[in-house]
């Protein structure tokens, strides 16, 4: 089957790979876009999962700040300085850092939230739906795919990346160790919004000023 130009270049901006890369996902896939970019998403796991043994302990630190009001600091880890320095890896830890900016994740990886806090989401549903008249069992398997639903809305590396929500950013993280060829680590991040808090400590303190008062 021919493939084009145009739809070689199409791929890769939606995908981020190489131009041969997009070319033979293509070719293996008969032209099918959708199916291309799932090719070249499974290839570039594969190829982070051949350097899951590597230490990643360069990289960089980045800040990223929007319109004064929402700031984030992020570490993310290379193999080597080299790669840390390099424009890909940069940018990639810019687009994160807007990314987390946008879509104000609570954790890196689910594998970071606690058991408690997911036993106490589940009685949250549990209780939402236990009125809904369906079998206990039932109930059980919708709880369990809405539990996912939320891990994948307040994990980082789970949620749809704001530049392309056809990917995670985990799968967004994955095309750029495979352009760098190194395993990259997302490994921490903090968030800061212009008066968050502030109302909840506010009326804290007036709750308690109205308390002493009645004294």
């Amino acid at each position: 089957m021919s493939i084009s130009a145009k739809q070689v270049a199409q791929l890769r901006q939606q995908s981020g790979a190489g131009m041969m890369d997009c070319k033979k996902a293509l070719v293996e896939t008969d032209g099918d876009m959708a199916k291309a970019v799932e090719y070249l998403q499974k290839k570039n796991l594969a190829a982070a999962d051949k350097r899951a043994d590597k230490v990643a302990a360069d990289g960089a630190v980045a800040s990223y700040i929007h319109q004064g009001r929402i700031g984030v600091l992020l570490e993310v880890n290379s193999e080597t300085d080299f790669v840390g320095r390099g424009d890909d890896f940069q940018g990639m830890v810019k687009n994160i850092a807007m990314h987390i900016a946008a879509s104000n994740p609570q954790y890196v990886r689910k594998e970071e939230v606690s058991e408690e806090e997911i036993n106490k989401r589940k009685e949250i549903y549990f209780a939402q739906m236990r009125e809904s008249g369906k079998p206990e069992n039932i109930l059980e398997r919708i709880i369990e795919g809405k539990i996912k639903k939320w891990l994948s809305e307040i994990c980082l590396l789970d949620q749809a990346y704001v530049k392309n929500p056809d990917v995670t950013v985990q799968g967004y993280v994955n095309e750029i160790g495979a352009v760098v060829r190194e395993k990259i680590h997302v490994r921490r991040f903090v968030r800061f919004e212009l008066g968050e808090g502030i109302e909840k400590e506010e009326a804290d303190f007036a709750s308690e000023v109205a308390a002493a008062a009645q004294v």
